[in-house]
């Protein structure tokens, strides 16, 4: 990352807020934050924030609607870009992965008088964003329930909630006219969820013109406004595939069977949460294979996700889980049942494919990012929970760019089923932590 120049230091804190200003230069962040939260236009962004529950509950409900399964995400997105344009963000667009992106870009007449490294196309910025995707399959029935400030549906918490915060976020602050000292970048991503990988977030910060721009990143997943998570959890996936010959289930009897090479490989793994000072665990989430019950399949397969707050650990937990299936191959196979003559049976075999690698990362301990949320947290009457999770901030810590991810507010449940919900009371708390954290944040870009 390239450094901030001395002559971007100099300037103003809240130079955002258009009139006659003094100085914060010389306030830590809890004397900054009661003298930002009182600007006018602050304000005004704050009193939309509380006129628009309705039309916020309005977006939550219409985004619900519009299904986006894993790699599916392509409707959403197109919703959301007319979102984005409606609100009046600049250069709003889709990306060559299908993130959605607008831009809250400073006044031409401001960049001017800034020097060249911190100007136009070299300025360093703020993302904001929110993954569009869900978990549930294409054909998942989705027709939301709402009743008063609840919605009902598969996906109307994670992450219906976030979008909404982003889009609240943006309109405020547009609707306040304040100016920001750096571009912000809102982004919807895709590609959060499941086998998706963060692809999202990777083609962000590996192949968009943002990539090697990007000063702090605040994403916005689920419900609550207490937890801030600082730590990334890594993780690894895998696809366990057993193959063999088949057969009848009388008269092939003794053949490797597939289904029971795997259940045994998976019976030899350590606990499912290991002892140790890092906490490390495994999942075996889906299981597959055969097509009849009289016959002896041809194939198996299993997924396993396993997550570590140690790199090391979670190494030593992959070689586990590849010892366990080759050694359990081959006890299959040289315990062929000697009834018959097997010699030109197809033995066993195996593959195992990694489809799935989350880096694990951390907000350094005094980061100015997380000192800005303490400060705003304090000022609202907010106590700070710091959590450790795999979220889209994965990419950025594991990069070292400050990253957090926190809620859009009000409370939710169900997550990951048909019967996930949201409820809205008490949003406004949270879009003004993430309103005030934005402006914090964007001054020190």
């Amino acid at each position: 990352m390239t450094q901030k120049t001395s002559r971007s230091r100099k300037r103003p804190m809240l130079r955002f807020v258009v009139g006659p200003m003094q100085s914060f230069l010389s306030l830590n962040p809890l004397g900054q934050v009661p003298q930002l939260a009182a600007q006018r236009r602050v304000h005004q962004a704050f009193r939309w924030l509380h006129l628009h529950d309705g039309l916020l509950l309005d977006w939550q409900r219409a985004l619900i609607s519009v299904p986006a399964p894993p790699f599916g995400e392509q409707a959403r997105a197109a919703w959301l870009l007319t979102q984005f344009q409606s609100i009046g963000l600049a250069e709003a667009g889709i990306d060559a992965e299908g993130n959605v992106h607008g831009l809250l870009q400073m006044p031409s007449e401001d960049q001017a008088s800034l020097p060249a490294a911190v100007a136009g196309n070299q300025a360093r910025a703020l993302v904001i964003s929110a993954h569009i995707d869900t978990v549930f399959p294409a054909g998942t029935p989705v027709d939301p329930s709402v009743e008063g400030a609840r919605i009902v549906a598969p996906g109307a918490c994670d992450n219906a909630a976030g979008v909404t915060g982003l889009l609240a976020i943006a309109a405020a602050l547009l609707h306040a006219a304040i100016t920001l000292p750096c571009p912000v970048l809102f982004v919807g991503n895709v590609g959060e969820e499941g086998e998706g990988d963060l692809r999202g977030m990777r083609y962000l910060y590996q192949r968009s013109p943002w990539c090697d721009r990007i000063a702090a990143h605040i994403v916005l997943d689920g419900a609550g406004h207490e937890v801030a998570v600082t730590e990334a959890l890594g993780s690894r996936r895998f696809l366990a595939t057993i193959t063999g010959p088949g057969g009848h289930s009388w008269t092939d009897a003794g053949a490797p069977n597939p289904i029971a090479i795997l259940s045994r490989a998976i019976a030899t793994l350590p606990p499912a949460e290991l002892p140790g000072s890092a906490r490390t665990t495994w999942n075996v989430g889906t299981i597959a294979g055969g097509s009849s019950v009289n016959a002896i399949p041809e194939q198996a397969s299993a997924r396993f996700d396993l997550r570590s707050t140690s790199p090391e650990e979670l190494i030593a937990l992959e070689v586990a889980l590849r010892h366990a299936v080759e050694d359990a191959v081959m006890a299959a196979n040289a315990g062929v049942s000697p009834r018959r003559d097997r010699s030109s049976a197809a033995p066993a075999n195996f593959s195992i494919e990694r489809i799935g690698d989350r880096p694990a990362g951390r907000l350094p301990g005094g980061a100015t990012l997380y000192e800005d949320l303490l400060a705003v947290d304090r000022h609202l009457g907010i106590r700070t929970e710091p959590r450790i999770a795999s979220t889209d901030a994965n990419i950025p810590l594991s990069l070292g760019v400050p990253a957090i991810s926190i809620g859009a507010g009000g409370d939710g449940g169900g997550i990951h089923t048909r019967q996930e919900w949201y409820d809205a009371t008490h949003r406004e708390l949270a879009l003004k932590r993430i309103l005030l954290l934005v402006l914090l944040t964007a001054e020190r870009c």
